[in-house]
């Protein structure tokens, strides 16, 4: 989901930053026979990048907190465990990271032009969430991995939804653990979300959940 986002933010800041620096520098635009200043609508163009820039990144916050709150719901899981102290640390250094960067491109687009106001206030909200969302998270020791009868749940940065539906195989590789479908799908997430000293109760809880005559459990587990 998250390489989804950042894709699809990456391919909406390009025109973003194209169009600030076209109107802050006043640069020519010779096939409109214009230059940026002069470039009617400009409110309404900064104002709809904003507001587009606003819900990709809201889509992704209500992903992550909507996760977080279902897998802290422990009545519903048949296991359930902290992320490891490995994952988390991971998830504060790449959860700052994305802060600051979100931070330095809002406040770039605001410095070159005030006109830019709301691409740059959506980019300092992601800001001020990553760090909400870390803090809660971190704090409260909400980032976790649960078990149910349906599916695996995972959720810090990213959420993971692993259905038993349909599945044919589950196996480890180069540090991750690969769920194999009907119909060639593949899902995975991180092996070092588990805890060592709770791996292999996890797969203890797996293998209860799904039919072990058709679903492949793995017995190497490290």
């Amino acid at each position: 989901m998250n390489k989804f986002i950042n894709a699809l933010l990456l391919f909406t800041l390009f025109p973003t930053m194209l169009f600030t620096i076209a109107v802050g520098f006043d640069m020519p635009i010779e096939f409109l026979r214009t230059s940026g200043q002069q470039l009617p609508y400009r409110f309404e163009i900064f104002l709809a990048l904003g507001l587009f820039i606003f819900i990709i990144l809201l889509r992704r916050t209500v992903r992550r907190w909507m996760g977080m709150r279902l897998v802290n719901q422990l009545q519903k899981f048949k296991w359930n465990q902290r992320m490891s102290q490995e994952r988390i640390k991971r998830v504060i250094v790449y959860t700052i990271m994305e802060a600051v960067v979100l931070f330095f491109v809002g406040s770039t687009l605001y410095n070159i032009t005030e006109e830019a106001i709301f691409p740059a206030l959506a980019f300092c909200f992601a800001t001020l969430d990553n760090f909400i969302f870390l803090f809660y998270g971190t704090r409260f020791q909400k980032f976790r991995i649960g078990v149910t009868s349906k599916a695996i749940i995972s959720a810090d940065r990213e959420v993971s939804l692993i259905y038993f539906y349909g599945l044919r195989k589950i196996s480890i590789h180069q540090q991750s653990i690969f769920f194999d479908y009907i119909k060639g799908l593949q899902l995975s997430f991180p092996l070092d979300c588990l805890p060592t000293s709770e791996k292999e109760t996890f797969f203890n809880a797996v293998e209860a959940q799904v039919d072990t005559d058709k679903v492949f459990v793995t017995s190497v587990r490290d």
